[in-house]
């Protein structure tokens, strides 16, 4: 990779507040002014669960507020460290360190960004949308997916996305006061959702773009394997540029011990690569070439 980020620090966060959503989802907030400081859309941080789990768990950053000092995480709770992870409570102090990773770059010439995530894919969306709010040279739209319950409260949109399906009715409150639009989609049978995929929507909404106007458009994208292959397939089909942010088990997460590595197909052959630091945000022509 061309870049790279920051230094990553170690620092010691007090748990401020710790909601719990359905589906074992759950939203951790932190004072880690440090990390608040120097995070980006689509970097994570290594957090340690439990004082007595050596152990970190890699988690995606949801928001942050520097001026606070304040971090945003939602995870959910599947394995042992998440489920030590949800029994925390606020006062109580986690190490963690961040942030971490390649974050996602919206470049010039870019006018459509649109924003694809599913189920613990939809954080670093959440942090991209925010990023993007304020500038006006921008017409950002978001889909987001999930199977179980959405884990933030949804609204009916008042934000036009001509084209899609009609039961996609509802968005995420907040991107809707951010003035984003946004849709969800979801197989479960959740009120106000496409049933289907996060890529029907984009589908719908790049398809009646002209081609230079896809030309100026990206995909971006976080969610499970079969996601992050049908946005990059659909990126290559409509000629729109497309970045994946990739999830791989982790042990140190700082590079050293390579447990994350992934293969990539760059300019000059077959690579293998870094999720943690060399990533986790690559260009899905890298991930899935031609495929």
């Amino acid at each position: 990779m061309s870049h790279r980020t920051p230094t990553i620090f170690p620092e010691d966060t007090e748990v401020l507040a710790h909601r719990a959503w359905p589906g074992d989802q759950y939203e951790l907030h932190l004072h880690a002014p440090e990390t608040a400081a120097r995070a980006r859309p689509g970097q994570f941080v290594h957090l340690r669960c439990d004082p007595l789990l050596p152990m970190r768990r890699p988690l995606s950053i949801q928001r942050v507020d520097s001026a606070a000092g304040r971090v945003e995480l939602l995870y959910k709770a599947l394995g042992h460290g998440t489920r030590l992870l949800a029994r925390r409570e606020p006062g109580e102090r986690l190490d963690l360190l961040g942030p971490i990773g390649e974050p996602f770059r919206v470049d010039e010439g870019v006018h459509y960004p649109v924003l694809l995530g599913g189920g613990v894919g939809i954080p670093p969306m959440i942090f991209l949308a925010e990023a993007l709010k304020d500038r006006p040279e921008l017409a950002p739209a978001a889909f987001l997916g999930s199977e179980v319950p959405f884990p933030f409260d949804t609204v009916e949109s008042t934000l036009a996305l001509p084209g899609l399906p009609q039961a996609a009715s509802h968005a995420d409150a907040r991107l809707e006061q951010w003035g984003i639009p946004s849709r969800l989609a979801s197989n479960a049978g959740l009120d106000g959702a496409h049933a289907g995929f996060v890529t029907d929507l984009a589908r719908a909404h790049l398809e009646p773009l002209a081609p230079a106007e896809r030309r100026r458009a990206a995909i971006y994208a976080v969610g499970p394997e079969p996601m992050l292959e049908a946005a990059a397939r659909l990126g290559r089909e409509l000629g729109v540029a497309t970045w994946l942010s990739l999830e791989e088990y982790m042990a140190c997460a700082v590079g050293g011990c390579a447990g994350c590595t992934v293969r990539v197909e760059e300019p000059t052959g077959p690579a293998m690569r870094r999720v943690c630091v060399d990533g986790p945000v690559f260009p899905a022509e890298q991930v899935y070439p031609g495929g």
